[in-house]
């Protein structure tokens, strides 16, 4: 029987990309398996061994030192420790495991750690069981000397890899730098988690839901990753990768096309003007995109500056940052997010509290209003480099009046200071609030009295709306944005920013989408933000539509009490816009061999993602 090499999954990140595959954890605390190779199986075997040997050495440290520290007593646990390392029969069982089943090192000898806690923990006696971590320790360090060496193979080549796990999180997104990841491919993950959010804001292929996967997969085993119609390919032959490699090209020559007029006006057949701008989350995404094609920075998440530190970033170091944006910018708007930390979005150098359910915890404004000293630093840092370009601050995760009016006077306070010390400081920045939280949906007619636009961050508002994580695979199927209860709230906030007078915008993930965003221009909304690879569609997007289409759109999609039946009528628009743009493009698609069925696929297939 031959074994099936092209496997169906969930396409949550647009692209093609091919290259050799790397298996990596999904967490810190998961294990990768993959298949070995059977010409790979002595190195293998070596890395086991070198694996022991390391271990091995770590452990006569630390006997060293708690001896020296200690006494010998306190240090014979390490002597123990390396006598189980050295039995033989215990070796042999994990290159045993490696040979038969042919599979890692670290799968191994995770498989060998579980037998010794299940065969310690079944014998009679508590104290006899309380021993079952000291069994299992010594080889739990060698699983960790296996795991530290992750990497260091990858780094050194230079190569492009399709990133492969268990699930999609964000340490598989972030385990190499964005440029050395062709694509990632996983068994399990939601479309709108942090990972896919990641994946999608880098522009990295991705696909999931593929099933049993890594069991499939052999490392550096050669994969095509379509992550338009959510396949992935095994060891494609020659004439596949030529099939590939001339949709590679298709697909260049449509971007190549979209981008020729994206630095036009964003403004529909009939005359309305409705921004497109970008989502930031490092200084070096202003490498991915000409910032000619959009409107501004809609979300600057500066979180993520946070988290590439060692160490909070000083006031200085933020105002360079900040100003280099502003300049970059050269005078669109700039929208900076206030540290938005907490939740899955940790600081290596600030500790946290341990939270049951931290989704709905210590994060956001909340940190910040209870630790004044890190807004400060960050306003001030803002405010002074307002004078270089068009500056808005916006607050994140909004629950109540009085924390608005709170900012407003930590504000006043720091604008205060900078102007006594003689710092220069606009006087008109404008202050807004992402629309998270139900609460502040339901309560905008007050809120919005008091701030000066309003983002819906609808990546956390519609998991509370449904009571459904984003993250966790189990409810994954419910978290869904065309719910009709999130497009109530979300025609709610567009009438009450129209009748207020305050621009409204939308910069969740599901924005990214143009017939999404064609339907959010319909309801009222001014603008839209989102990763910067989606820009110049959803701008020729707009271009090709009327608002009063839109407006209908947005109608028939309201009407609708299934998310099938609203994913039914943003389809319609979908084919309507596909034939558009089909007859405004065939001479470019007959100029680079390109086909109808190809120009416009990725768009096409978005709705079956």
């Amino acid at each position: 029987m031959v074994p099936q090499r092209i496997i169906k999954g969930t396409a949550v990140a647009p692209g093609l990309a091919i290259g050799p595959v790397h298996v990596v954890r999904a967490a810190l605390n998961s294990v990768p398996t993959w298949t070995v190779a059977e010409d790979q199986l002595g190195r293998e075997r070596m890395r086991l061994l070198e694996a022991i040997d390391q271990a091995d050495e770590e452990l006569r440290r630390r006997h060293r030192l708690v001896s020296q520290q200690s006494g010998d007593k306190e240090a014979e646990i390490f002597s123990f420790h390396r006598h189980m390392l050295a039995d033989p029969g215990l070796r042999q069982r994990a290159e045993a495991t490696i040979r038969d089943e042919r599979i890692n090192a670290e799968a191994a000898v995770e498989q060998l750690i579980m037998g010794l806690m299940a065969k310690v923990s079944g014998l009679e006696g508590d104290n006899v069981r309380s021993y079952a971590s000291d069994f299992a320790d010594p080889w739990r360090l060698v699983l960790d000397m296996l795991m530290s060496h992750e990497r260091e193979g990858l780094v050194g080549t230079g190569e492009k890899v399709v990133l492969a796990a268990a699930e999609l999180t964000p340490q598989v997104a972030t385990f190499l730098e964005r440029e050395r990841i062709a694509g990632i491919i996983t068994e399990t993950g939601g479309r709108f988690s942090h990972g896919a959010v990641l994946a999608r804001s880098f522009g990295i292929p991705c696909v999931v839901g593929l099933p049993n996967l890594l069991s499939r997969l052999e490392q550096g085993m050669r994969v095509s990753v379509d992550g338009d119609r959510g396949s992935v390919q095994l060891k494609p032959e020659a004439a596949d990768v030529d099939q590939f490699l001339a949709r590679v090209e298709r697909r260049r020559a449509r971007e190549k096309a979209l981008a020729v007029h994206a630095g036009l006006p964003s403004v529909t057949t009939d005359g309305q003007a409705f921004g497109v701008l970008a989502n930031i989350e490092s200084m070096r995404d202003f490498d991915t995109f000409d910032v000619a094609h959009t409107d501004g920075v809609g979300l600057l998440r500066t979180e993520f500056l946070y988290m590439e530190r060692n160490q909070f970033p000083s006031e200085e170091e933020q105002y360079r940052m900040y100003r280099r944006a502003l300049e970059q910018l050269g005078g669109r708007w700039m929208t900076l997010r206030t540290l938005d930390i907490g939740n899955d979005k940790q600081l290596p150098y600030f500790k946290m509290p341990k939270e049951s359910n931290p989704a709905l915890g210590w994060r956001g404004l909340r940190i910040s209003l209870q630790w004044p000293d890190l807004m400060r630093v960050q306003l001030r840092a803002a405010m002074r480099a307002s004078t270089h370009g068009n500056l808005r601050l916006l607050l994140p995760m909004v629950t109540s009046l009085e924390e608005i009016r709170e900012v407003h006077r930590v504000f006043d306070d720091v604008r205060r200071q900078l102007l006594e010390q003689g710092y220069e400081v606009k006087p008109d920045i404008p202050v807004g609030i992402m629309l998270e939280v139900p609460s502040s949906v339901l309560a905008l007619e007050s809120l919005i009295q008091e701030v000066d636009f309003v983002s819906v961050g609808t990546n956390d508002l519609v998991q509370y709306l449904l009571a459904a994580d984003r993250d966790n695979p189990r409810v994954a199927r419910l978290y869904d944005p065309l719910h009709p209860g999130v497009l109530a709230a979300l025609e709610h906030v567009a009438r009450v920013a129209r009748a207020a007078g305050k621009p409204a915008s939308v910069c969740g993930e599901m924005a990214g989408d143009y017939a999404i965003a064609l339907m959010l221009l319909g309801m009222g909304y001014h603008s839209v933000s989102v990763a910067p690879n989606f820009l110049n569609e959803i701008r020729y997007a707009v271009r090709r539509t009327s608002c009063a289409e839109a407006q209908e759109i947005a109608k028939q999609a309201r009407q609708q009490s299934r998310c099938e039946d609203v994913r039914k009528v943003l389809a319609g628009l979908r084919e309507r816009l596909h034939e558009r743009q089909l007859d405004s493009n065939l001479n470019t698609l007959q100029a680079s061999g390109g086909s109808e069925s190809d120009f416009g696929a990725s768009s096409k297939n978005r709705e079956n993602a």
